[in-house]
């Protein structure tokens, strides 16, 4: 199936705006934005960087189709010079960013743009929408894998969002360290390992708990996770046992206190010989519930609501601002910065390159300049996602998971606290702009 054009996931700002630069002949000015936050969500000492994937297919399939075009002139949003330009609009610039799954900081550039005018502006709010919600899925994901250990992590949380995000939220999951989703359609999309068996109302479609769970055993065989908290927990674990024997794979709760059912299920699991059966726990888990049953007999956690809204935060307040453009419309005119004096917004002029500083391992300082030769230890942060509208930073899911995995490990382990903090690293502007922290 084709896929559709992404060409309206837009705001009308971003056409009027290319309208008026084209009318006074500015839109071919060479320009550079630059996706960042100004801040991380209250209280979290670090962000993930995710979507960026989705991001670069997204821009490839950014295209004004003659139906696309009509609505527009038919809403009078563009005149017949803008729309003849977007008739053949390709994205024919240079894209930098923070590799997928990597962990950033206030003022981090996770996405550099560099076109002209034109061209760049009308990528805003796709870049936005796309990075805001897939990074702010995986931040909240990571603290609730940071949290879980060597514990996998279930994503359940489809019914509790819109469809699309649903399968976004899964991928960013799966890149901060969920083991499975749910979601068939992120299965298919992403190849991401997918999971489930049944939900209460199995149970109740038949005359007794036993008749469902002989059913299930029988259709999906010893290994399936049976349901044990319709009625009465241990009645129900001393049923599955009776009909599964102690090769039966799994059994779930989804209600009550989880920590202690957690211990009498154990309990009642060992005493029947059904050592090797694992207890999922499910029911409005976040990282916090999640930490809380560290000491609990838990084996898997399945998380949903949580998890789709960002555990509270559903976007990571990423914005999307011009730092430089050139005095004028030849090739080789000069790139000047530019910034915003707005109070509570400012931004830093200059195109900027990062590294992250460590010692002995552990990263100390996220260093950010405007000299692209600056002479700083570090890890380079920025790799090329695009090169003269060609894409060239896409890669397998996997890639960006396992980054993250090395981008949590090396940070300082206050990283990991749950408690409200600021971020764990400082954001150093080279040695011309200072500091800034989670105001900055």
């Amino acid at each position: 199936m084709e896929a559709p054009s992404t060409a309206l996931f837009t705001d009308q700002y971003e056409l009027t705006m290319l309208r008026a630069a084209l009318a006074d002949g500015t839109a071919h000015r060479r320009a550079v934005f630059e996706v960042f936050a100004r801040r991380l969500p209250n209280g979290r000492r670090y962000g993930v960087v995710a979507g960026t994937g989705r991001l670069l297919e997204a821009i490839q399939r950014f295209r004004f189709d003659a139906e696309t075009l009509s609505f527009l002139r038919v809403k009078k949003i563009v005149d017949d010079t803008t729309a003849d330009w977007l008739a053949s609009y390709r994205f024919r610039g240079n894209i930098w960013g923070y590799a997928e799954g990597e962990c950033y900081f206030p003022g981090s550039p996770i996405l550099v743009v560099e076109g002209t005018f034109a061209e760049a502006v009308l990528l805003e709010t796709l870049s936005l929408s796309i990075l805001n919600h897939d990074s702010a899925i995986a931040s909240a994901a990571s603290r609730m894998t940071a949290a879980a250990g060597r514990r996998p992590i279930v994503e359940m949380g489809s019914r509790r969002t819109h469809e699309e995000a649903a399968v976004a939220a899964a991928r960013a999951a799966y890149i901060a360290g969920f083991a499975t989703t749910s979601n068939l359609a992120a299965g298919r999309r992403y190849g991401l390992p997918t999971g489930g068996t049944s939900a209460h109302a199995f149970t109740l479609l038949f005359d007794s708990e036993k008749e469902a769970f002989i059913a299930q055993v029988g259709a999906l065989g010893r290994s399936t996770t049976l349901l044990v908290d319709t009625f009465d927990v241990r009645e129900a674990v001393r049923t599955a046992v009776d009909i599964a024997g102690p090769e039966l794979g799994a059994v779930r709760i989804d209600s009550g206190d989880l920590a202690v059912l957690a211990h009498d299920v154990r309990a009642e699991l060992d005493a029947l010989g059904a050592t090797d059966t694992r207890i999922l726990v499910s029911g409005d888990l976040d990282e916090y519930a999640i930490a809380s049953l560290t000491a609990a007999p838990v084996d898997v956690y399945g998380v949903g609501t949580s998890l789709v809204t960002g555990s509270g935060f559903p976007t990571a307040e990423l914005v999307y601002k011009l730092v430089a453009r050139s005095t004028g419309t030849r090739p080789d005119a000069p790139l000047v910065g530019v910034a915003k004096r707005s109070t509570g917004k400012p931004t830093h002029k200059g195109r900027k390159w990062a590294r992250r500083q460590l010692e002995d391992g552990v990263a100390v300082t996220e260093v950010v300049s405007t000299q692209p030769d600056c002479d700083l230890d570090g890890r380079q942060l920025l790799v090329p996602l695009i090169r003269a509208g060609e894409v060239v930073g896409q890669e397998p899911l996997l890639a960006a998971r396992e980054r993250h995995e090395r981008s949590r490990a090396e940070l300082p382990r206050t990283a990991l606290q749950l408690s409200r903090g600021e971020p764990v690293l400082p954001t150093m502007y080279g040695a011309v702009e200072g500091m800034v922290g989670n105001g900055g």
